[in-house]
């Protein structure tokens, strides 16, 4: 693997592992703090998961705006600047969030720090789409699901020290990381997007490039990728949702266990992600996506089935296979959709594969949970994953052969 490693090192671009590294302190500081919100909202306030629950949701909804207008701001403006605000504004919110001290100023500061916590999201993708070529789109973000995953391995154990001790000192360590994490892209990374470009965006006001949603929402097969995810994203949501209630509720398990499965996922990535990405990326791009949500079927198709811990543990595994050849791909399909002036607008509107189910999804989850047996949870989602499954094996007939999509495969 470290071989691999220090091959891939050479074969992309100095900035873009200057912009992985940076990200990573980024990461890191909202892993150290997100485990923790419900928590927090719950023990400070003396409310129930409900109450966390409409917090939370209003929360993914405002993130969904935050990056609509992000995904418009980055065509019009360009990347760098854009990051840096975003970053400014995330720590300021992140800090006002942890300064209220009553449960209904909680839900107007809740949706403040959405917006601006995503505001940069597609900026960051489509810097990421600027500095790598096409081919190297696949691998540059496997890399990136790397960074990620081992801040969610170090992050929450951090937090969890400061949380015992002052949960106020998570908002000001990551509004701190936000603040040194702009400071650091404003002296190491220039801008991204052409000079020619910058003046082309220019040409046209802030208006018409937000009506410019237009040509993406009218883009068929890209909306239809989109759905597709978000299908298949309601079954991958659980795993943050609702699976360890599941896991407590139904089969006894206590909460540690459901962190050792979490801890067994993000260390399998670090593992492992380079490893499958390199086999996966010279192939069609959407049957290798159909594949990776096979794998989701079978894992959490299991998880309504089996009781045991070895085998839960098994399951795991498979639905980390499924994430390790989906996630890569889909964000590299994802970029391949639009042109070079559309990206962050592209992007924005990808982002809803995950801001939808992050919605409705514990909302649904509640009503199978209250009223049906909580094994169709998995049932449920076999049908789902499946439906996606077909549905992007179909993608593969109608737009898998263009040579957009095929530029991601490495010959």
């Amino acid at each position: 693997m470290f071989e691999k490693f220090k091959r891939l090192f050479g074969e992309l671009p100095d900035l873009f592992w200057i912009v992985a590294g940076i990200r990573f302190i980024d990461r890191l500081g909202g892993t150290i703090l997100v485990p923790f919100f419900s928590l927090y909202i719950t023990e400070k306030f003396n409310v129930g998961m409900t109450e966390a629950g409409i917090v939370l949701g209003l929360y993914a909804l405002s993130g969904m705006l935050g990056q609509m207008m992000g995904g418009a701001l980055t065509d019009r403006f360009g990347r760098k600047n854009l990051i840096i605000v975003g970053l400014v504004l995330s720590a300021l919110s992140t800090l006002t969030l942890g300064l209220v001290n009553e449960y209904i100023l909680l839900i107007p500061a809740a949706i403040f720090i959405g917006i601006f916590s995503d505001i940069a999201k597609p900026a960051h993708q489509a810097m990421i789409a600027d500095i790598v070529t096409e081919k190297q789109r696949t691998d540059s973000f496997g890399v990136l699901r790397i960074s990620t995953n081992l801040a969610w391995i170090i992050g929450p154990m951090v937090g969890g020290f400061i949380a015992g001790r002052s949960y106020f000192a998570l908002f000001v360590l990551d509004a701190v990381l936000s603040v040194t994490v702009a400071i650091l892209f404003f002296i190491f990374v220039p801008e991204t997007t052409h000079r020619f470009d910058l003046d082309e965006m220019k040409k046209e006001t802030l208006f018409e490039t937000i009506k410019g949603y237009r040509i993406v929402f009218r883009d068929v097969s890209f909306a239809f990728f989109v759905v597709i995810g978000i299908v298949r994203n309601l079954v991958v949501h659980q795993l943050f949702d609702s699976f360890s209630v599941y896991l407590r509720d139904v089969h006894g398990y206590e909460a540690e266990f459901y962190g050792i499965l979490m801890a067994i996922n993000a260390a399998a990535v670090v593992l492992f992600q380079l490893w499958i990405t390199r086999r996966v990326k010279q192939r069609a791009p959407f049957l290798m996506i159909a594949l990776g949500t096979g794998f989701y079927m079978v894992g959490f198709g299991m998880f309504g089935f089996v009781s045991s811990t070895w085998l839960f543990i098994v399951g795991m595994l498979i639905v980390t296979m499924g994430e390790m050849v989906v996630m890569p791909i889909q964000s590299a399909l994802a970029v391949s959709f639009a042109s070079k002036e559309m990206i962050g607008r592209y992007m924005a509107v990808f982002g809803f594969v995950w801001m939808i189910p992050a919605i409705f999804g514990p909302y649904l989850a509640g009503l199978v949970f209250d009223n049906l047996n909580p094994n169709m949870l998995w049932y449920g989602s076999i049908v789902l994953t499946g439906i996606a499954m077909v549905s992007y094996v179909m993608m593969n007939q109608s737009v898998g052969k263009e040579s957009r999509f095929e530029a991601l495969i490495e010959k």
